[in-house]
């Protein structure tokens, strides 16, 4: 059978740069939350809040779901929703930068871990737009500096565990066959399960609410633009740009944190972030850019065979071609 192709790749794109930006802005405006509010209760209170306003919008949204649909958002839940909890926990012990620059190496575990478990050979432009991707967040993360903090290994292999769940994560979300249709349904199961399982680590010491309208506005973006729009533009995002480009594109929240940073908090300009800028800029340009492909690339398998694994949440073969 033919490989199904992705018909609207600029319209995924797109999305997935509103993702990339609305989690980057994200980022400062918890960093300043996380003061007044317990992470817990946060993140409790932003996933629930995101579930609710889906489920608001469209009430009956979870009515005659197959069981393959129940599965995938389930296992997207998990991955997820355990790849920031385990991330939040180790940055106690790493410094931001190398927690940041951890978790960013998911952009290389994405396209291996498909290359191993799913036999899925990127094109070379795509391994090179992840070379540079890898390069764009080492300057914003590395060559920042530490601080001369100590880094603690059981906290940094700990952090690698997200990065592999987070690269998991994308890798099931590119291989649900029917999110064009059931996107939206997907992203409020994935929610509701992050919900879930940070709502059973806050609510045992009670939650703490937002006591002014500024921390409640802050709570607002972070549930409405961050996770639901978020989410549900991810889940659309992918059906039309595969798993290792979809990966590239998303590495650019660095560049949305900074510029968010810099515009509300007065944070400097240094060369690093230019020079970051530019390499995920190269990077997203060699992904987004039609390219022709040569034989061999992009193919499951040595023998190029283009199938598809139906009813496996976890799993869907398919071609990887040299643009997104």
């Amino acid at each position: 059978m033919t490989a199904v192709t992705a018909p609207r790749p600029l319209v995924g794109v797109v999305l997935l740069l509103f993702v990339s930006a609305a989690w980057g802005s994200a980022f400062p405006l918890m960093k300043d939350l996380i003061h007044r509010i317990p992470v817990a209760d946060l993140l409790a209170e932003r996933y629930g809040l995101a579930t609710l306003v889906l489920l608001l919008l469209r009430p009956h949204c979870l009515r005659g779901l197959r069981e393959n649909t129940w599965l995938t958002g389930i296992l997207l839940g998990l991955l997820f929703g355990v790849g920031q909890t385990v991330q939040a926990v180790a940055l106690h012990d790493l410094p931001s930068s190398v927690s940041g620059f951890t978790v960013g190496s998911y952009v290389v575990i994405t396209p291996v871990l498909g290359l191993v478990l799913l036999g899925v050979r990127p094109s070379s432009r795509t391994w090179a737009a992840v070379a540079l991707a890898m390069a764009a967040m080492t300057a914003f993360t590395l060559l920042r500096g530490t601080g001369g903090a100590d880094i603690s290994l059981p906290a940094l292999a700990v952090t690698l565990l997200s990065a592999v769940l987070y690269a998991g994560h994308t890798l099931v979300l590119g291989g649900f066959e029917r999110a064009r249709q059931e996107g939206y349904a997907v992203a409020v199961i994935q929610l509701g399960v992050i919900a879930l399982m940070t709502g059973l680590l806050a609510v045992p010491d009670g939650l703490t609410l937002p006591a002014t309208a500024v921390d409640w506005a802050i709570l607002g973006h972070l549930s409405v633009v961050a996770c639901a729009l978020g989410f549900l533009a991810r889940s659309f995002g992918q059906a039309h740009v595969r798993p290792a480009p979809a990966a590239v594109i998303l590495s650019a929240q660095p560049l949305w944190v900074t510029a968010l940073a810099a515009l509300v908090y007065g944070e400097s300009l240094t060369w690093t972030v230019f020079l970051g800028g530019g390499l995920i800029a190269a990077a997203m340009l060699l992904v987004v850019l039609p390219g022709r492909q040569r034989p061999g690339e992009g193919e499951p398998g040595r023998g190029g065979v283009h199938r598809r694994v139906r009813e496996k949440p976890w799993r869907r073969v398919h071609e990887e071609p040299s643009g997104a």
